[in-house]
């Protein structure tokens, strides 16, 4: 009998030793602190920047085992903001991102990597446009700790490069400008 408890307990323990206590947070859409802007060369004489007003997210980071980390973010692409009305009716129809059929892009992380000096690699499925393509996303860690309001924070920042014919958005916009830049600042909550 005490063979079989014994058994158990290593079961037991081999089961839930891999488990992650990641810690689990909610981006601060309601309070503004977070963002999604894109940047794309305007005939190669200038550059367009703009960003998309509506999303929300979640992520999960255990600082114990960072690889285990978790990003999910949705965005509405109707939410496009480029500073120009008239620019933004055009962005928003069947040329660009055609809001009525795709009104949602979504990327869900596959892998997180810690690098050195605060740097991080994150990688996942973007869905853009009726599209999903694996991306990577080089990240920053900007900082975390307690807040004003006896929550916790953390926050995070990243670039990535699109290219835009990728997810089938192949309007000419000339030769310059095949090419999108998102950035984001991302800080979350923890729940």
């Amino acid at each position: 009998m005490k063979q079989i408890y014994r058994t158990a307990i290593v079961v037991l323990a081999l089961v839930f030793a891999p488990l992650s206590f990641a810690d689990n947070y909610k981006v601060d859409v309601k309070g503004a602190h977070a963002f999604i802007q894109f940047k794309i060369k305007h005939l190669g004489y200038s550059w367009l920047t703009g960003r998309f007003n509506t999303f929300d997210g979640q992520f999960s980071y255990d600082e114990k085992n960072p690889s285990a980390s978790k990003v999910t973010i949705d965005i509405d692409t109707a939410s496009i903001d480029s500073n120009h009305a008239e620019r933004d009716k055009h962005l928003r129809g069947k040329d660009f991102l055609n809001v009525s059929k795709f009104p949602k892009a979504t990327f869900v992380s596959t892998s997180f990597k810690n690098l050195d000096g605060g740097k991080a690699e994150l990688k996942g499925e973007l869905t853009l446009h009726g599209v999903t393509k694996m991306i990577t996303i080089d990240v920053d860690h900007v900082g975390h700790g307690k807040d004003p309001w006896g929550g916790y924070r953390r926050g995070l920042a990243g670039t990535t490069t699109l290219k835009l014919k990728d997810f089938g958005i192949d309007y000419n916009l000339g030769p310059a400008s095949t090419e999108v830049e998102l950035s984001f600042g991302i800080e979350g909550i923890r729940q």
